[in-house]
């Protein structure tokens, strides 16, 4: 312990940094969602608090909160917490690179000596006497290794280095350089300032003692009135550090305010420390030190050196925190999910909108190899919410060809593949809300049982109900007859709905056009008085006169029928080659998100290669078609377009029309009887008139032979 006339330099207690986990997280998500490559310095606050323990040195600390907020506003700040006797508030600054290499070439001298500049100039102006935090200040240096979760970085705490350096003529604990009644005074005065909602937070003040032994503690800016009141007075400070030999780091700079500001060469000081939330001048500290300028030191323009870079064990090198082990295995799971389409919006796509595919709701008919596929991309992308439907069991030749079941899921009979898919799911993303329906859809041309015929009409309005509470329908299933159904349901209303078919080497992504009851395009907000009106406007055009784009039916001259019937084991399992389905797959993933990005969404026009129709937008993804019909033994790929048939079996007016006027008495009557859906569409008529025309062309030629 220094004694009085003791004349050794002055030395200060080296400020330890402290980093709390939200700090990361929260920048993590400022640098994905925010600042993107913009590496620009952020406004950070740092806080400390008084020594609080015999052995122990309070830290400076860095909270989510030292951050700005998420808020798009470029000015935000990060929250000053004021009036808290445990979070002094300390401003900085964050340099935050986006390489290892830049992080690295920094120059380190050049930003320390750039911060100290700052509290020198506050010095000079009279800041620091008015808001006295500003004399600490905290520089952060760091790299953020996104993909790993490595954080690099480093402290800095500038400190305006006094030269020749201060000389300490006594420094011992508070207790023992007051009397009894002036150190029970200084005990009440300080209290009382850490206590006022006003001076709580205020880390640098005056404590004045009177002849007759009473204290007061004042702000800095009282001190000329002090000083003519010939009281003993000494400049305190919340001192971090617990050492009984050196004041902590915030000295530094109050005596570079002391010496410029007032010009004062003894300095008696009182390092405040605390127990227990009260003064404590046992630990607290006092001291005396001389300071000696050189000519000039005090000009504006003469700025000290600075010092101040964080050791690491005893040396200068950063550090580096991971923090993959500590967080939870859900969240680290969708920070790294959503790592890619993050980093999307930095550069190659900002316009991507990821609340919509956080927050879509997706019905996927079919768990097969188209939808195990499906369901994977729509993941890749974001898409949270996932329903698969599908009555089958997961065969011994399923898990080679369909990407989410295993041979697991096939002993002992198989799973039903809607629920070995959902856990198939959960496990690559714990994150993802996924529902398996096992149940079979009704389809035409497979008559039932007057027995059955309660149980199908309760799996179609369970199908509709699906339908209805999700946003987006894929039609992934095997057979033609098992897409009518949910055609017909979400050409009634107006649902994005996606088909994709397999060939064996050739397949088929489309997107449906919407249902010819388009008199709105928020069908949500209909009611039911609005019904009968809107039969009234079914047509084959949109609201703006354009002819609506087709379904997968619109293409037909017969309804569907039974497609598994009397077939060979070729012709009843899907025989494809094994590339076909993931491209499909990833295609009408792809065609649901031009959809979702389209100004027009369902009704956005068909555009194809080398097309004019959709240059009204510049669309960051592309042109967005009606059909893609793929060829692997060409490695082709066409973009057509089709129309929607005023005789279409799925979603002309008139099976519309049929449907809202009798409901599922319409619907069992389309599956029992296969030629139903022609004769009320016009088919039948249509194809007796071409076969009329046929034997009328086959006379004219007989005729001319003849001759």
């Amino acid at each position: 312990m220094a004694k009085e006339g003791s004349g050794s330099i002055l030395q200060f207690a080296p400020l330890q940094s402290s980093v709390d986990e939200g700090f990361w997280h929260r920048l993590s998500s400022l640098k994905l969602n925010k600042f993107g490559i913009d590496d620009s310095p952020i406004p950070i606050s740092g806080f400390y608090a008084p020594c609080s323990h015999p052995q122990v040195s309070n830290h400076l600390t860095l909270l989510a909160e030292s951050l700005p907020s998420d808020s798009n506003d470029e000015s935000a700040m990060p929250p000053v917490i004021g009036s808290n006797r445990n979070r002094c508030s300390v401003p900085g600054i964050l340099y935050n690179t986006n390489t290892m290499e830049s992080f690295q070439a920094l120059d380190k001298q050049g930003l320390l000596k750039a911060e100290a500049m700052k509290i020198w100039e506050d010095i000079h102006s009279g800041k620091a006497v008015e808001d006295c935090a500003v004399l600490s200040r905290v520089l952060l240096i760091s790299f953020a290794d996104l993909k790993k979760w490595n954080f690099h970085y480093w402290f800095a705490f500038p400190a305006l280095a006094l030269d020749p350096p201060a000389t300490l003529v006594d420094l011992r604990p508070a207790s023992q350089w007051f009397t009894l009644e002036e150190a029970e005074s200084v005990s009440v005065a300080c209290n009382e300032w850490r206590n006022s909602s006003a001076t709580a937070d205020v880390p640098f003040f005056l404590v004045t003692i009177g002849s007759d032994s009473r204290a007061a503690a004042r702000h800095l800016k009282d001190l000329e009135a002090c000083q003519h009141d010939g009281q003993k007075m000494l400049f305190a400070f919340y001192d971090p550090c617990h050492l009984p030999n050196n004041p902590g780091w915030p000295l530094r700079n109050f005596l570079a305010l002391i010496s410029a500001r007032w010009n004062l060469k003894t300095v008696r000081f009182l390092c405040y420390r605390e127990n227990r939330g009260f003064a404590d001048l046992n630990l607290s500290l006092v001291g005396e030190a001389l300071i000696t300028m050189q000519p000039g030191w005090r000009e504006r323009q003469c700025v000290p050196n600075a010092v101040g870079w964080e050791l690491n064990k005893g040396r200068k090198v950063p550090r580096c925190i991971n923090l993959a082990k500590s967080m939870d295995p859900t969240r680290l799971a969708i920070s790294a999910a959503d790592l890619n389409l993050k980093l999307m919006r930095w550069r190659a796509l900002p316009s991507l909108n990821l609340d919509i595919l956080y927050s879509l709701k997706c019905l996927l008919l079919g768990a097969g190899t188209l939808g195990c596929q499906v369901a994977r991309m729509l993941m890749a992308w974001g898409v949270r919410k996932i329903t698969l439907l599908d009555n089958g069991r997961v065969a011994m030749s399923n898990p080679l060809r369909q990407s989410l079941y295993t041979l697991d899921d096939c002993l002992n009979g198989g799973d039903f593949k809607a629920t070995a898919a959902v856990r198939s799911l959960q496990r690559i993303f714990p994150a993802v809300e996924a529902e398996g329906v096992v149940m079979a859809i009704p389809m035409p041309g497979h008559p039932v049982s007057s027995q059955e015929e309660k149980s199908v009409l309760e799996d179609c309005k369970r199908l509709k109900d699906l339908i209805d509470s999700h946003d987006v329908i894929f039609l992934l299933t095997d057979t033609r007859e098992s897409r009518w159904l949910p055609t017909l349901l979400c050409a009634n209303t107006n649902k994005i709905t996606i088909t994709a078919a397999l060939g064996f080497d050739s397949f088929l992504v489309m997107r449906h056009g919407p249902g010819p009851l388009n008199s709105t395009r928020n069908l949500k907000a209909e009611t039911e008085t609005s019904l009968a009106s809107g039969i009234d406007n079914l047509a084959l055009t949109n609201t703006d006169g354009r002819h609506r784009l087709g379904c997968y039916f619109c293409n037909d001259v017969v309804a569907p029928t039974d497609s598994t019937s009397n077939r060979t084991l070729d012709q009843q399992c899907t025989v494809t080659r094994p590339g076909l389905a993931p491209i499909a797959s990833a295609l009408a993933v792809e065609l649901l998100v031009g959809i979702l990005h389209h100004p027009n969404g369902i009704f956005a026009e068909a555009e194809i290669n080398n097309s004019n129709s959709g240059g009204n937008f510049e669309l960051p993804l592309g042109i967005l078609p009606h059909q893609i019909r793929g060829s692997l033994p060409h490695f082709q790929q066409m973009t057509l377009v089709g129309h929607s048939s005023n005789s279409c079996t799925a979603c002309c007016s008139t099976v519309v029309s049929e449907y809202r006027k009798r409901g599922m008495e319409f619907i069992l009557q389309a599956i029992n009887h296969p030629t139903y859906l022609e004769d009320v569409t016009g088919l039948t008529e249509l194809m007796r008139s071409a076969n009329a025309l046929e034997v009328d062309w086959d006379d004219e030629i007989e005729e001319c032979v003849e001759l």
